[in-house]
């Protein structure tokens, strides 16, 4: 059906393509949150990994795995936003990531026993869902015009609740199926639920509202910045285009170190870091040092490109540093999936007490349930009770304060993390129930950050860069768990295991100290970089 037609045909009324995305979106998350969360355990016992000792060298390599996955769950949505802006559009550019996706469950399925098989069946679950990630919603909001806009918000509420919905299920019943049915079935069924997810989607096809790809932008946020570090005269820089090919001479010497010592040469590249480490290295110092380039020397666009371009580029780049101060929140956030359920593996499961659930959850991985359940109680219970308090009592809630304190908070929910290490290190059988506790205070932290900050780069970005501002916003999570990954290697170090050492701490309650530390250092950076920052207000002009 065609873009005209559809407005005419659902003026003011809400689309009836949406019954496709919403059920697509149900049964995807339910699939990826299925598979996500048993990965980790199912690695810590599968034939995959006996090639290491039980214990935590094979725990450390099940996280390894596990956060390698995330960062390119959270890398391909670049590729994915690029391929269907530039060339497919957002419905073809979904439907053929989504065989990838499907193709990708079933290799996991097929090949629970061979290493091979079964990698390749994560790598094509990261591209399938990291391409798909960042359309889905947009390609919901191209359904609506302005006759129907009104609808658009109970959808994208609907949205929200579908993926808790799908996390709470899918958390809570995949350890069953792996714990009763083995990796096959486990694996097996949120494939099933993928390819359903393409079946419904693929069968909207005909009343979908398809806008065209946008191709290329001659204003977008590259070429600003490719105008701003090319040559324009003598003497009218600011050192920024040197300092922007420097970057790109780092990543490359770092990627070539890397290839180096892969074929066998003695080269200084540590051992510990592999190619998602180097990869991910290279990708933070290029954008590093051509944002800081361009932002020298950003002027040099402005008569060359509309100032709103240039003006939005700026905006851009004072919300990386933003992003940047937050990617620590993830790598504390994400370990949940994994340094927690190798933690609630050693902690007693209450089974004799009248209280507990034990009908239902037999298994720590599904401890992973609190999380989605507990961000659907406190949207809500923050927006009607504690902002209004704080507001009450003087306090400025502002996007930024929200963020700062979220940060802290996931400091504290590992610091509530390690006592526990300490004690089950110690000796004492504690309770499964005592990590509802760190998952209260995560999810809390969660809430301040992850709602807030879409919230916030979407006030701070203009229309033509809010696009951009989701890309990297996506990267946030992955060099959370490039941070998780370096300290991994880290710990092979001969000094840091010295380290660890004159603590008397064991390395997983060390571990949860340090990260800890780490949130805390970021939420003062954090705090410091938000007094000076520039606020903007760029929600268009109601009309």
């Amino acid at each position: 059906m065609t873009q005209g037609a559809t407005a005419h045909d659902s003026r003011g009324r809400m689309p009836g393509q949406i019954k496709y995305i919403i059920g697509n979106e149900a049964c995807e998350r339910f699939s990826f949150y299925g598979m996500r969360n048993i990965l980790v355990p199912f690695l810590i016992s599968s034939v995959l990994l006996q090639y290491l000792p039980e214990g935590s060298e094979r725990e450390a390599m099940a996280k390894e795995v596990f956060h390698s996955f995330v960062i390119g769950v959270y890398f391909f949505p670049l590729l994915g936003g690029w391929l269907s802006d530039r060339f497919f559009g957002k419905y073809n550019t979904v439907l053929w990531f989504s065989l990838i996706y499907c193709a990708g469950h079933a290799c996991l399925a097929m090949f629970e026993g061979n290493r091979t098989g079964f990698f390749t069946g994560l790598f094509l679950i990261a591209l399938g869902s990291g391409g798909i990630k960042p359309l889905v919603v947009s390609f919901c909001g191209d359904q609506f015009d302005q006759t129907n806009k009104d609808k658009a918000k109970v959808v994208f509420d609907a949205f929200y609740w579908i993926i808790n919905f799908g996390s709470f299920f899918a958390s809570l019943f995949a350890p069953l199926l792996l714990r009763h049915f083995g990796p096959a079935v486990a694996f097996g069924v949120p494939g099933v639920l993928m390819f359903i997810a393409t079946v419904i989607f693929w069968a909207g096809r005909r009343q979908y509202v398809n806008v065209p790809p946008s191709g290329a932008d001659p204003d977008s946020f590259m070429a600003v910045v490719r105008t701003a570090l090319g040559p324009r005269g003598r003497g009218d820089g600011k050192g920024g285009t040197a300092i922007a090919w420097t970057g790109i001479a780092v990543a490359a010497l770092m990627l070539a170190l890397w290839a180096l010592q892969a074929l066998g040469i003695a080269v200084p590249w540590p051992e510990a870091f592999g190619f998602v480490i180097t990869a991910c290295l290279a990708l933070g110092v290029l954008i590093a040092a051509v944002g800081v380039g361009a932002s020298l020397q950003l002027e040099r666009a402005r008569g060359l490109h509309p100032d709103a371009a240039v003006d939005g580029v700026r905006a851009v780049l004072r919300i990386l540093i933003v992003f940047a101060l937050v990617t620590p929140f993830w790598s504390l956030f994400d370990q949940k999936a994994s340094t927690w359920i190798i933690q609630g593996n050693a902690m007693v499961i209450p089974h004799d007490q009248w209280w507990w659930p034990s009908w239902l959850v037999k298994d720590a991985a599904q401890m992973q349930a609190l999380n989605p359940l507990l961000v659907m109680l406190l949207i809500p219970f923050n927006n009607l009770v504690l902002y209004p308090a704080l507001r009450a009592m003087g306090f400025q809630v502002t996007a930024l304060r929200r963020m700062g304190w979220g940060i802290a908070f996931s400091g504290v929910a590992w610091i509530v993390a390690g006592v526990l290490q300490l004690w089950i290190d110690g000796g004492a059988e504690v309770s499964l129930t005592w990590q509802a506790l760190p998952y209260l205070l995560l999810t809390f932290g969660e809430v301040l950050v992850s709602a807030t900050a879409l919230e916030f780069a979407y006030s701070q970005a203009p229309h033509a860069m809010k696009g951009v501002i989701m890309a990297f916003w996506y990267l946030t999570s992955t060099f959370g768990s490039l941070w998780v990954l370096l300290t991994n290697a880290g710990v092979r170090n001969d000094g840091f295991r010295a380290l660890i050492a004159q603590s008397g701490m064991s390395e997983p309650a060390f571990l949860m100290f340090f990260f800890a530390a780490f949130a805390f250092v970021a939420a003062a950076a954090f705090a410091l970089y938000a007094r000076r920052y520039p606020m903007q207000d760029n929600y268009r002009v109601a009309t």
